[in-house]
Parts: structure tokens; sequence; C-alpha cells
């Protein structure tokens, strides 16, 4: 079969005292993929996910799973025929049920029976818990199961509901990562909606921004950190160093110099803008004629790496990354160094 597993155009959705919490979406999930919905907490990420499954309506726009339409005008599919796995924050599973009957909830008589419900724990790591209740297992054991009935029935597309955030930080990445690879051993296609965005950049294989209803961008991870759309994607996936700067042949004058510029024009004018570095693209190292222009405020020493503050001119602070621990101190005069090339933004008028 080909095709992309979901196709959304167009769509629209709300309530009735906001009318356009999707104001015009575009989504496509690629057959086996991991596509992340990426956006602020209240931001229609879970109203997309809702529309998506059945559970509310689209005003405008179509919905296609697996080539197949499922909403749009005059058209509305019920949830129970879409074909769809669901996994919600907290895994939601019955606590009264065993590990095996949770998982089998959904399949016929026969299916339970035979040897699905074993193929899906072992899938997720869970081989020999067939008999547990809910209660007796971690979080993180508890969303395998859940990620294991959304799988059990083979369905179309499985949607993940923030599945990780109720975890602690830890346990959290394990558990992702777990999920990650029991879905693609199991050929599945999926959508993740997250407000993570390491979440988001390390699990998926696209990210879709979402932001005031629309999307904004949509690329590999890679592309949406290295190469954002605007301030504001760049600001939200990432810790950004924004600069203003004025370009000029490719380079941009700011206040650490001169910085070089990903896909500038060769224009001789002067344009004024922003540029944009990201923190582990800055070294501070220790300078004694700097004296007065860039000055160490902050060390903050993170194990596999080192954050030094430093104050520029006119009060800006800088956050430069570095994977050594230099030798430098609060007040001592530094100087702040570029590795790569900056993203410029024009001034907006």
């Amino acid at each position: 079969m080909t095709g992309p597993a979901l196709s959304v155009r167009g769509l629209r959705a709300g309530f009735p005292d906001h009318p356009d919490v999707l104001a015009g979406i575009d989504l496509e999930v690629p057959r086996g993929g991991l596509v992340a919905v990426l956006g602020a907490s209240g931001g229609g990420k879970t109203t997309l996910l809702r529309v998506v499954a059945g559970f509310h309506p689209a005003a405008a726009g179509t919905v296609e799973l697996g080539g197949r339409p499922v909403a749009g005008p005059g058209l509305h599919v019920p949830p129970e025929r879409r074909r769809i796995g669901l996994v919600p924050q907290e895994g939601a599973l019955f606590p009264h049920l065993t590990v095996a009957d949770n998982v089998g909830f959904g399949l016929s008589r026969r299916e339970r029976r035979g040897s699905r419900v074993a193929e899906m724990l072992e899938l997720v790591g869970l081989a020999g818990f067939e008999e547990r209740r809910p209660g007796e297992l971690s979080g993180g054991q508890q969303q395998r199961v859940a990620v294991a009935r959304a799988l059990a029935a083979a369905p179309e597309l499985v949607l993940l509901d923030e599945p990780f955030s109720a975890l602690d930080a830890g346990l959290r990445s394990e558990v992702r990562d777990q999920v990650r690879e029991a879905l693609r051993a199991a050929g599945a296609s999926a959508v993740l909606v997250t407000h993570d965005q390491q979440e988001a950049l390390g699990c998926a294989d696209l990210v879709a921004v979402l932001r005031d209803g629309r999307m904004v961008q949509t690329g590999t991870p890679q592309q949406i950190y290295r190469e954002p759309a605007d301030l504001g994607v760049a600001r939200f996936v990432g810790e950004a160093v924004v600069l203003p700067g004025s370009l000029r042949n490719g380079c941009a004058r700011t206040p650490i110099g001169m910085v070089p510029v990903a896909s500038a024009n060769g224009s001789g004018a002067d344009e004024s803008g922003s540029v944009l570095l990201r923190p582990e693209q800055l070294r501070a190292s220790a300078d004694p004629h700097a004296a007065g222009s860039a000055t160490v405020r902050e060390i903050v020493f993170h194990g596999a790496d080192t954050t030094v503050v430093v104050e520029l001119g006119d009060g800006l602070r800088v956050r430069c990354r570095q994977p050594d621990v230099p030798d430098v101190r609060p007040g001592d005069p530094v100087a702040v160094t570029v590795h790569g090339q900056a993203r410029w933004f024009p001034e907006t008028r």
C-alpha cells in the first residue's frame, strides 16, 4: 500500500468560545514514520489528536487515514471505525484487569486466545508480565503496556498524547527510547504530540511545529533546530542566542564581532536584522584585552559540558555552552568566538 498513513488538509476546528483552535492545519505522516507535533501547552495539539481520532468534529478541511477519507464536508467516520490506537498521558489501564487482559481488551476472543498478546508484550519488553495488574507496575511499565494495547489491533495509526509527561526525567528518556523502538519494530505509523522540545527532536522522524493554530514549520529534527523558519521557532525548539546585527556581504556585524551568516545574499548594502546562534556555537576564553567589552557573570557546570554566561556591552548577556571547563571565573574579561555560521533574520517592517 502506497501513500501516507495520515493526510490532513486545511483542517479547522475549535469550540463555540474559541472557534479557531486549529486554523487551517496541513499535516502528513508517512507510512512507518513517527511525526512529533510540537507546540506550547494549550496550543491545540490535543484538539488535533481528537479530531484525527474522531472524538471532535472538524469545522472544515479533510482527514484521510491510509487514503481513506474519515472527516470532511458531510463526512464523520466514528472513532471505532477509524482503526486508530491511542496512548493517553497516563496509560489509562483498567486497574482490575491483568496486563494480558488490558493488552487484549480490544481484540476478538479468538485473537485473545492466540499469540497476539504475548507478541505485543515481547515487543515492548514485558514478556512474563501477563498476570500482573497495573498497580504492580512502575509508571514506565504501565506506559509500555498502553503502547502494547494500542498496537495489538494492528491500527492504521497510533496517536500518543504526551505519553511521557507524568514520568520523572530519567525514566522519561528510557521509556521514550523503548516506545520508539517498539513502534519501529512493529512498523507502526504514529503521531506524538508534546510540548517537550527534547522529546520531539530526539524521538521523531519529522517534527511539525504548531503555533497559534497553524503549522509554522515541518521538517526533520535537524532542519527544525538548525534551519528554523523564524525566530519564534528558533526560541521554542532550543536555547537561542539572538543578537542584533547589520548584514553586509555574507557577514553580520554584531556585539561579539563579525559573524559569518549561512545562505546570506551577496548584497553590498547594509541590512538590519538579527542573527541566531546556538549556545554550543559559542566559546568563552580568557582574554585580558577584552576588559570592559565581555565579562564572565556566571559559570554552570553540567557534567558533560559547561555554560558560561557572558555579559557584553549595554547589559546584553549570552550563554556559551562548551565541552571543557574554561579557566575563567566570574568577573574575568573574556573573548567570545563563534564556531560555524549563524542564521540571519532580516528586520521586519
